[in-house]
């Protein structure tokens, strides 16, 4: 029976390949029959050599074995599930630690069992960074599906067990590359970025707060209303916020085209402890320049602070979406628009916790500019400098494909 590979399946691996995925396989085929299909399917690359464990009983043989293999540096490996079975109970974590390092590895005559306990052996041994996708397309899959971090199944003649098994279902295994390089990169960018910006929000408000206590001397007195509150974390700057998921910092096709973007992703620069205290400097920032300045430059207008800073709040969480925003969607303007629309409408229809006289007057605009500008301006300028001066990769290649 002709078992044919699907369509793109070549072009696939080599793009997952270059992506830093390191990709093993694990079949119940022969030792010939799958050292065919993955020279023919190109998961050996052309660059490394093979080294084929041979059968082996006792601990000696393991041990041999193992010897030689630590030699053959950079090489692709290819075992027999038994031969697998029999090294992990004698050098189980040295066999781990030499054959994570391998480019790609083979297992063949393996059963839904094995499969199963190679990938927890790789979430065991792996780095903390690694994450462990299974691809499946048959009933003999479904376990090892279930064990990993990801599952993926592939509707296929076999039937649908992989699929109902897993977490997210394909029809062809080309399409894995779109599944990777594009909806999960951009569903790490658009988490971190979103994370991050609800933990501003709410941070931003808090130093606020706190900044207007300490003035008191500490004084057990809200700064805003209850309703200000509601409406500050849910209509006036929730459409905004939560319009980072449609955000992208690249194309689809950039992204297939230069699958070493999702190589940068395991540096975990979108997300880390540098990105975390950046955002908590930025809205302590921001806080205390709404309420400092709004205290040293109108005092006067005392009676007034809560119409300007909480004004200015608005107005910057807006701009700080705007800034944080790489690609617009309309639908981003659109939130925008609400956000901003729903604000004014509360100004107008709350007569009595707001001054309409001080509202419709030239001072609030201008006193409300000035406190904005003040927490907003030089992080407009420093995202400005740092585009100029060193752009990230995605920039540079968006650029490249304009010109090409």
């Amino acid at each position: 029976v002709e078992d044919k590979l699907q369509e793109n399946v070549r072009q696939t691996l080599e793009i997952l390949r270059n992506a830093g995925i390191k990709i093993w396989m694990l079949t119940g085929d022969k030792l010939e029959t799958a050292t065919c299909i993955a020279k023919s399917s190109k998961l050996i690359g052309r660059e490394h050599d093979i080294y084929t464990f041979k059968t082996i009983t006792t601990r000696e043989d393991c041990l041999q074995e193992l010897n030689m293999f630590r030699r053959k540096t950079d090489s692709c490996l290819i075992i027999t599930g038994d031969t697998l079975q029999i090294c992990l109970g004698f050098y189980e974590s040295d066999l781990m630690e030499l054959i994570i390092q391998c480019p790609a590895v083979v297992v063949c005559r393996c059963s839904p069992t094995q499969k199963a306990n190679v990938v927890s052996l790789l979430k065991k041994y792996g780095q903390k960074r690694v994450r462990v996708c299974a691809i499946g397309d048959g009933g003999n899959d479904v376990s090892m599906i279930q064990a990993a971090d990801v599952g993926v199944g592939i509707v296929g003649k076999e039937g649908k067990q992989a699929s109902l098994a897993a977490d997210f279902s394909i029809n062809q295994f080309s399409y894995l590359s779109d599944l990777l390089l594009v909806h999960g990169r951009n569903s790490y960018k658009r988490s971190a970025a979103l994370s991050q910006f609800v933990m501003h929000r709410g941070l931003i408000i808090s130093v606020m707060q706190a900044v207007f206590s300490s003035i008191f001397y500490y004084a057990s007195v809200a700064l805003y209303q209850g309703f200000l509150l509601v409406g500050y974390g849910t209509i006036y700057t929730m459409f905004p916020v939560f319009s980072l998921v449609l955000d992208k910092d690249v194309h689809s096709e950039i992204a297939l085209l230069y699958p070493e973007l999702y190589k940068e992703l395991s540096k975990g620069r979108s997300l880390s402890f540098k990105t975390f205290f950046l955002w908590v400097f930025i809205s302590i920032y921001q806080g205390g320049a709404i309420m400092y300045g709004s205290f040293l430059l109108f005092d006067d207008d005392f009676i007034h602070v809560v119409s300007i800073t909480f004004t200015s709040l608005i107005l910057t969480e807006l701009l700080m979406v705007a800034l944080t925003i790489r690609t617009w969607h309309p639908l981003m303007i659109v939130a925008q628009l609400l956000s901003l629309s729903g604000y004014v409408i509360s100004l107008i229809v709350f007569k009595s916790h707001f001054d309409p006289a001080f509202l419709q007057s030239f001072d609030f605009i201008w006193k409300v500019l000035i406190v904005t500008l003040a927490s907003c301006l030089p992080l407009y300028i420093l995202k400005f400098i740092q585009v100029k001066c060193a752009p990230p990769i995605q920039t540079k290649l968006q650029q490249y494909t304009s010109l090409k």
